[in-house]
């Protein structure tokens, strides 16, 4: 079936391509199985730029079509740095988007030393002028952080919806399949605990595979974790984690076939007539959460997401920094602070009822 957008997308790069030199509609087509006729399209765009640049400065005296490559081979670093400070200073580009270009022509002349050759089989150049230039380097304000964080963690009651989507609704959708609903039939209990655990403590992931049975403190609901930097530490979490992990234990030896030996809290059933239960691995639980994350719709969700949205949903209804910071075990506070640059809603809410009129706040 042809796709309008597509054809017009492609349109739009041939036109674009018919202003450029050929060295770069060979490089385009080399690309074009790789990379969006979208994208293609914006690096013909920023060739554009850079080649009406070298025009305006008198670096090359013809139109764009007739700029040779041995123009490109003779360009020195001061007259690249001169192009991304016009960028910068005269189209007020930020730095990203002066990376952005940059790394267009980076690619273009990595394509004409090192992938493109002549009939000899030598190089369209020899020397590569952008393979000295470095990018920009861009630092995150707290505030950036804590925004591309937001739309990838859990928040409000979807902390809650999650949970028993692990443990109900997931087995629910899939019943027509009867491989994937006994398989969650078989771990419901275990991957809610998971989950719930993470959710209601904020441990890593190293922690929570890390821990056997004699590391969890049913009366002071607390775990004994080995931190980052072997230093040992207990660690609080929920009573719905409590709840859920005794749910989870009361299963464990049935469904399972867990040894009286075996130590391990989280473990996966065993393999084969021979096989034998066996502690479950990250790489196991990274998986079983990215299942669950995209059957839910949320599927840039991971384990590091679920502790981000612990810690999120922690310093909003307790705002202690210092003993959020102890609960996550991180070294330095400047990391925990990113979780007080998240947007909170009862806070918005708070600032909105500044606008209303008296008597509708009473």
């Amino acid at each position: 079936m042809v796709n309008p957008a597509k054809q017009e997308n492609f349109k739009k790069l041939q036109a674009m391509l018919n202003e450029l030199p050929w060295y770069v509609e060979e490089y385009i087509n080399h690309k074009l199985r790789k990379l969006s006729t979208a994208s293609l399209f914006n690096y013909c765009h920023d060739y554009k730029i850079f080649f009406n640049w070298m025009i305006t400065e008198q670096l090359w005296s013809g139109s764009i079509k007739e700029i040779p490559l041995e123009r490109l081979e003779k360009m020195t670093v001061i007259e690249v740095e001169g192009f991304l400070n016009f960028l910068h200073y005269e189209l007020n580009n930020k730095e990203l988007t002066v990376n952005r270009k940059l790394s267009a022509l980076k690619s273009l002349f990595n394509y004409l030393q090192n992938i493109a050759e002549t009939p000899d089989l030598e190089p369209y150049i020899n020397r590569n002028v952008m393979a000295k230039i470095e990018f920009n380097e861009v630092k995150e304000s707290m505030e950036t952080k804590a925004n591309k964080m937001e739309g990838k963690i859990l928040l409000g009651d979807e902390y809650e919806r999650f949970r028993l989507f692990v443990a109900q609704e997931y087995g629910e959708i899939n019943k027509e399949n009867k491989k994937i609903f006994n398989f969650h039939q078989l771990n419901k209990e275990r991957d809610t605990a998971i989950v719930s655990l993470i959710l209601g403590s904020g441990l890593r992931l190293s922690e929570l595979i890390g821990l056997d049975l004699e590391d969890i403190d049913f009366s002071k609901y607390c775990a004994r974790v080995i931190r980052k930097g072997n230093k040992e530490q207990f660690v609080y979490f929920s009573q719905t984690a409590m709840d859920d992990l005794q749910e989870y234990l009361a299963n464990r030896i049935s469904k399972y076939q867990v040894d009286k030996n075996m130590k391990a809290l989280f473990v996966a059933a065993p393999i084969g007539p021979k096989g034998k239960t066996r502690r479950l691995t990250a790489r196991s639980v990274e998986k079983l959460i990215e299942k669950y994350a995209t059957a839910f719709g949320k599927p840039s969700l991971s384990v590091h997401k679920l502790r981000h949205s612990f810690a999120t949903r922690y310093h909003g209804e307790i705002n202690d920094v210092p003993k959020l910071r102890r609960q996550l075990g991180h070294s330095s506070i400047q990391t925990t602070m990113i979780y007080t640059h998240i947007k909170n809603d009862d806070l918005k809410i708070a600032v909105d009822k500044m606008d209303m009129p008296k008597e509708q706040i009473d």
